[in-house]
């Protein structure tokens, strides 16, 4: 969720997603149809007497669907702002702000671990729409009957902000509500099972939330699958962390002495059989024993039968390298494999030299037998780290 930068504040980039560009005319378009229904809903929580007939006249109902669209994102972004500004005090990073469908999200690059922090982070963005629904309570208390449009504005977001912290602070994981539960869950509990526990709250309340939304609002039902899946890949994510916690490159690593190589030189021809034979679908590619380059199996498939022979791996492989360190932490090599969409990394030592290589396949093979053993230190080791295992 990248988006299209807006620009920035506190050195926070503020994004909006592509879907945001949808969703904000949308609920223009719904408020301003709906002004004379809100109206009665706003006069019957506020004790006014808003004319709902006469703000739903010709243009006048989308200008304020517009305005109350637009008032009502400025207020999910400040709800953001307040979960950010408090970490950023605690000194994480925020990578930017994204406004989107759903309303928005702070990207942290490092989800906090201490439940006193995370408490107070998760808690910020609902006390800061409660005190924007306050704000705009007492313009809208203080606003004479007379400018009947501003009064609906500021009513309608006064409700909406109350209504938006209060949603947010049930526990539906990854909600705030869901992380105010893990921050408490782990004050007697290691994180990763705060985390799992947190996350089977969370999709107990996206299934209801779903079931709710299939006869109310099949929005609720695509928030719900949002929920669902955000609590399952920030579990995931969380036990790979904890897992390969203290677990670097090197300790996981097929060592560059039990490596398999391929020559530059060599034909796609005779690639093809190493791989069928070997049960490789990639090699690092050696020139006089240096490093050059990487070939998998799909770049021989972009070479025809008829001219394997006469091609070389040279003509094929990729000689842009994504490398690694043999210090580098387990986690490292996994988001570099994430980011460049590569299933291997090249261990690359601080002369340069290849010094091994690391697969989506020693990552599995470490998460599963940690899982199992309970500690790396527990597990046979060989020459070549984990590659004996697999």
């Amino acid at each position: 969720m990248r988006g299209i930068r807006i620009g920035s504040a506190f050195g926070i980039p503020i994004r909006l997603d592509l879907t945001f560009l949808l969703i904000l005319p949308l609920f223009a378009w719904l408020i301003g149809s709906d002004v004379g229904n809100l109206s009665l809903l706003i006069n019957d929580l506020f004790g006014t007497s808003i004319d709902g007939e006469a703000l739903s006249d010709g243009s006048l109902q989308w200008i304020l669907g517009s305005a109350a669209a637009i008032g009502l994102f400025a207020g999910v972004l400040l709800h953001e702002f307040g979960h950010s500004l408090v970490a950023m005090r605690y000194g994480y990073e925020i990578e930017s702000i994204t406004l989107w469908l759903f309303g928005g999200v702070a990207r942290f690059k490092e989800i906090p671990e201490d439940w006193k922090q995370e408490f107070t982070i998760a808690v910020a963005g609902p006390l800061v729409s409660v005190a924007i629904g306050i704000v705009a309570y007492a313009g809208f208390v203080a606003l004479p009957d007379s400018l009947a449009p501003l009064k609906f504005v500021t009513g309608y977001l006064a409700l909406m902000n109350i209504s938006l912290a209060v949603f947010n602070m049930l526990p539906g994981f990854p909600m705030d509500g869901g992380r105010v539960l893990r921050a408490l869950l782990a004050r007697t509990r290691p994180h990763a099972k705060a985390t799992q526990m947190a996350a089977e709250v969370g999709k107990v309340f996206a299934f209801l939330l779903g079931i709710f939304g299939l006869f109310f609002n099949l929005f609720l039902v695509a928030l719900a699958f949002f929920i669902y899946m955000g609590a399952s890949g920030e579990a995931q994510q969380t036990v790979l962390k904890a897992t390969f916690q203290d677990v670097v490159v090197n300790d996981i690593m097929t060592a560059r002495e039990n490596l398999d190589v391929v020559d530059e030189k060599t034909s796609v021809a005779e690639l093809l059989e190493r791989m069928f034979v070997e049960r490789h679908t990639g090699y690092p590619v050696l020139r006089n024993g240096a490093l050059v380059g990487m070939v998998t199996l799909d770049d021989a498939r972009g070479v025809r039968e008829v001219e394997r022979d006469a091609y070389r791996v040279e003509d094929i492989m990729s000689d842009e390298l994504a490398t690694i360190d043999p210090s580098a932490d387990a986690m490292d090599a996994i988001a570099l494999m994430q980011e460049r969409g590569v299933g291997r990394l090249p261990v690359v030592d601080e002369q340069g030299e290849l010094v091994g290589l690391v697969s989506r396949s020693d990552l599995v093979t470490a998460f599963n037998i940690i899982r199992s053993r309970g500690s790396l230190d527990a597990m046979p080791r060989s020459e070549g780290g984990l590659a004996q295992l697999r």
